[in-house]
């Protein structure tokens, strides 16, 4: 049976999962990262649960497509996963189109014991039972049950060829209607770059994009409705700050390129103690000496650095956040809470809401943990990015004020 007995509502698990990794390496990764995957599920026995991925078939998604099947195949016929009998799958595999590729895949499940939910048909502007299994690859464009975009490539100019955009779908159960967004924004290309200005250029031009999904999901084309944006936003804390605080003793070198003078290189080290090196920076490059302040109480000092979500203060709501930085971690199996030295950890993956989302979450004073947002798998590799969940309620009789607006209980 879903759901914990004595809590009332319908149970919903929403997670976000940067996946490249466990395509690149298949066989080292994808059976600990299933595991803890099973695991969550299994410990908050979500009714409804949704599942968003980014990078789905890894950096070269040709030579990955026997992993993304078997993947795939997995997820829907595991014991694990028995009690979802009906679900719904939209994975982007158009990966010859540079116009259109997001990599992005999204897996909706529906408890046995689920009984009434529905999904909107963008095309008809009517929502349809959900019934059965069903599986959409390829061409996403055509499918009326989602809306797809890939961002323009004058969002992210210095960048040949992203895979960066949103997938959204609508759906309707319990009285409550909701779009679930998933979402991969742009990364920051180089840390030389972003360390030059507050806020850094990388910010803006995420700040950008997320502007133009908001705007897209918030528009006249259909009924208003909550939503759920989760997701690898990639937002990184303001560099600059980060790099004064660290380092706010230190004295700073800067190497330059000899045919360009292009800064390729700052080293910062202590002004005494042998002048010993605290951080060096390149563009893919980020060596602090001591990496335990990232994992110190979760990394609560830094979030006074997580600024880029302040913007959109009044469209987005996140729950507080209790997990440590969820990239980039080391890809080697055996070192499950090690970060790599590529970039400045950071909290990219989230799982953000609307405002009048937030009101259907069920808060119980009586109940703890009835709302958890946290990030699975510590102590394991799960690639370079940690996923992260929210499990919460939606109480009963939430959405029945809108319920006739969005003909939610019509049957097409």
């Amino acid at each position: 049976m879903a759901g914990k007995a004595a809590a009332p509502g319908t149970a919903v698990l929403l997670v976000t999962a940067n996946v490249g990794s466990l395509f690149d390496d298949p066989e080292n990764l994808q059976k600990n990262w299933l595991r803890e995957f099973y695991q969550v599920v299994h410990a908050h026995r979500p009714h409804f649960l949704a599942l968003h991925c980014q990078e789905f078939g890894g950096k070269n998604y040709e030579a990955s497509m026997s992993h993304v099947d078997k993947f795939v195949k997995e997820l829907l016929s595991s014991d694990a996963m028995k009690e979802y009998n009906r679900a719904r799958v939209y994975l982007d595999e158009n990966y010859k189109s540079q116009e259109h590729f997001t990599a992005l895949g999204s897996f909706y499940f529906l408890h046995e014991s689920l009984k009434s939910i529905y999904q909107f048909d963008f095309k008809a502007k009517k929502y349809k039972k959900v019934t059965g299994k069903e599986i959409y690859s390829d061409t996403l464009e055509s499918t009326p049950m989602l809306e797809k975009e890939k961002f323009p490539q004058d969002y992210f100019p210095e960048c040949k060829w992203s895979r960066k955009g949103f997938l959204r779908t609508r759906w309707c159960l319990a009285d409550c209607a909701f779009d679930l967004v998933n979402i991969h924004l742009f990364h920051d290309a180089s840390n030389l770059v972003a360390w030059e200005t507050s806020p850094s250029v990388y910010s803006g031009i995420r700040h950008k994009a997320l502007g133009y999904v908001l705007d897209r999901v918030t528009d006249q084309r259909f009924e208003k409705a909550s939503y759920f944006v989760f997701g690898d936003f990639n937002f990184r804390l303001d560099s600059k700050s980060v790099v004064e605080t660290l380092c706010t003793k230190a004295t700073m070198q800067t190497v330059r390129a000899a045919d360009t003078n292009e800064v390729v290189k700052l080293i910062f080290r202590e002004s005494d103690n042998d002048r010993k090196v605290m951080l060096q920076l390149e563009k893919k490059l980020f060596d602090y000496f001591n990496q335990e302040v990232f994992r110190d109480d979760n990394g609560t000092a830094l979030l006074e650095f997580d600024k880029e979500l302040s913007v959109f203060k009044d469209r987005l709501y996140e729950l507080d956040i209790s997990f440590p930085p969820s990239y980039p971690y080391s890809e080697d199996c055996s070192q499950g809470r090690q970060y790599m030295n590529t970039r400045c950890p950071a909290w990219c993956d989230r799982v953000l809401m609307s405002p009048s989302a937030k009101e259907l979450i069920l808060r119980s004073e009586s109940e703890e943990k009835v709302v958890t947002y946290d990030h699975i798998g510590p102590n394991v590799c799960m690639g370079d990015h940690k996923p992260v969940f929210l499990a919460f309620r939606i109480a009963p009789g939430a959405g029945k004020p809108h319920a006739r607006v969005h003909k939610c209980c019509v049957v097409q």
